[in-house]
C-alpha cells in the first residue's frame, strides 16, 4: 500500500504561489485569488473551529446591522494554520504596499515582516488578533464595508472559503465595490474556492489615470446566501484597538 506524503508547510506552499502573477493582477483590477493553499481536510479543521475554538469577540451582524450572520475573532494564540498563512502571506503584501504607497505620494514604511508590523500596532494601542471565521445560513449576507481597526491598517488583506460553494452553500459571492473619483461605482463578484485565498484592498489603492496614479476606494461585503452553509476565514494583518 502507497505512503501518503505529508503536504508541504502552510508557509512552503503560499511561498511557491506565483507572485508576480498575483501583484500584477491586485495593480490590473485591484483583487486576485490564489490556487488552492489549504487542502479539504484543513479547511474542515478551521470550520470546525467556529463552534469549538478559542475566541476573543464575537458579533451577530443583524444586531450591528451589519447584514445577516455572525462573526468570531479569533483569541491569541492564534491557530496554528492561521497563524502560519498570516504570517507567510504578509512578506510578499508588504512589497506591494510599500509600491503603492509610493505611487500615492506616501511613506513606503511598511517592514518586511508581519511581527514588526505587529509590534507597531501594539505600541499604538492595536493589541486585539483580528483574524476572524465568519458563518452565513440561508439570507446571510454581509453590507459593503472596510476592515478598520485604529490608526494603522495595512492596505491589503485575505480571505478564503471554509467549505464548496455549488455543494455546501448556494450564493453567497464575495463582492467588492470600487468607487473611483467622480465615477460611477465598480462591483466585482468573486466566487471563492476553498482554500484559495482572495486578496483585495483594505481601503483604497492606486489605479494609473492619465495624470498618473490616482486613489480609489474599496469596500466589500458578501451576496445573499440562497441555501445552505457559508463558512470563511477572513485574514487581516493589522491588529485591533
Amino acid at each position: 500500500m502507497p505512503t501518503q506524503t505529508a503536504p508541504a508547510p502552510v508557509a512552503e506552499r503560499i511561498a511557491a504561489l506565483d507572485w508576480p502573477a498575483l501583484t500584477a493582477q491586485l495593480d490590473a483590477r485591484g483583487f486576485a485569488q490564489t490556487s488552492p493553499v489549504l487542502d479539504g481536510a484543513e479547511c474542515a479543521a478551521l470550520a470546525a473551529q467556529f463552534d469549538d475554538g478559542r475566541f476573543r469577540s464575537r458579533v451577530d451582524m443583524r444586531r450591528h446591522r451589519f447584514g445577516e450572520g455572525e462573526y468570531k475573532y479569533f483569541d491569541a494564540p492564534l491557530p496554528a494554520l492561521v497563524d502560519e498563512a498570516r504570517h507567510a502571506l504578509y512578506p510578499p503584501l508588504a512589497a506591494l504596499a510599500n509600491d503603492w504607497a509610493v505611487r500615492l505620494g506616501e511613506e513606503a514604511g511598511y517592514p518586511t515582516g508581519l511581527d514588526e508590523f505587529l509590534a507597531r500596532c501594539h505600541a499604538a494601542g492595536q493589541a486585539r488578533p483580528t483574524p476572524l471565521i465568519l458563518r452565513y445560513f440561508e439570507g446571510g449576507h454581509n453590507t459593503l464595508h472596510q476592515d478598520l481597526y485604529g490608526d494603522l491598517a495595512f492596505p491589503l488583506q485575505a480571505v478564503t472559503a471554509l467549505n464548496r460553494g455549488g455543494t455546501d452553500f448556494a450564493g453567497g459571492q464575495f463582492v467588492l465595490v470600487e468607487q473611483r473619483p467622480r465615477a460611477q461605482s465598480r462591483a466585482h463578484v468573486i466566487e471563492l474556492e476553498r482554500g484559495a485565498f482572495a486578496i483585495f484592498p483594505t481601503r483604497t489603492r492606486p489605479v494609473e489615470g492619465s495624470r498618473g496614479p490616482y486613489r480609489t476606494t474599496m469596500r466589500h461585503g458578501v451576496a445573499t446566501v440562497h441555501a445552505g452553509e457559508r463558512i470563511t476565514l477572513g485574514i487581516i494583518f493589522h491588529d485591533a484597538a
